[in-house]
């Protein structure tokens, strides 16, 4: 079952970006249920795609000022980070990391119980960001700027991102998918579905 990911990963796509930002130049990759790791990964490419519009809102906001374009990028990036991000790390707190931490691999352990208070460090850093994305998206003056606070509690969320993204799929995703069996690949990828509120379509095993 081929979904794009904007579909897979939270609802609509970013359907309306600033004009100066040409952020979606590139179509959607498109990952499917039976593939659970790939859809990992896309989703990842999604949270990059996310924050680079945020950054690019930052831009927009100094040079041109809080008008349509900068309202609707804000909602988008709200949309993402409330919806499909903490599904996402739902399913690696459910699938990837439970194995590696049983595993008797000391080095994986640290670097999942690492990802984990990422995991908690990102909620926390949204809290902060969300306020200042939803301050931009509820501007009806077209006067809303950042000062230098805000910008600092963006970049700051960003940049949670970075090497927590390179250490999964680098070291935390290859090894889980060699630790599960086929079973428990398919289990992942039909809880997936299932929390997405998608009706389980798998061909049969």
């Amino acid at each position: 079952m081929k979904i794009g990911v904007f579909e897979c990963f939270g609802g609509a796509g970013l359907a309306a970006t600033l004009p100066t930002m040409a952020l979606l130049a590139h179509p959607a990759p498109q990952a499917g249920f039976e593939a659970p790791f790939e859809m990992l990964q896309a989703c990842h490419e999604r949270v990059q795609r996310s924050l680079a519009l945020m950054a690019r809102l930052q831009q927009h906001l100094q040079d041109v000022g809080c008008d349509d374009n900068a309202r609707q990028a804000a909602r988008d990036v709200l949309r993402y980070f409330d919806v499909a991000a903490p599904l996402h790390h739902q399913d690696e707190e459910l699938h990837v990391f439970p194995p590696l931490l049983l595993g008797a691999d000391a080095a994986l352990r640290s670097l999942v119980r690492q990802l984990m208070q990422d995991h908690r460090a990102m909620e926390a850093g949204w809290v902060q960001a969300r306020a200042v994305l939803q301050a931009v998206a509820d501007d009806t003056t077209g006067t809303r700027t950042l000062d230098a606070t805000e910008i600092a509690q963006l970049d700051q969320f960003s940049a949670l991102y970075g090497q927590h993204i390179l250490h999964e799929e680098g070291l935390a995703y290859p090894a889980a998918q060699a630790a599960l069996s086929g079973a428990a690949v398919r289990a992942m990828a039909e809880d997936m579905m299932v929390r997405r509120g998608v009706r389980p379509t798998l061909p049969p095993a």
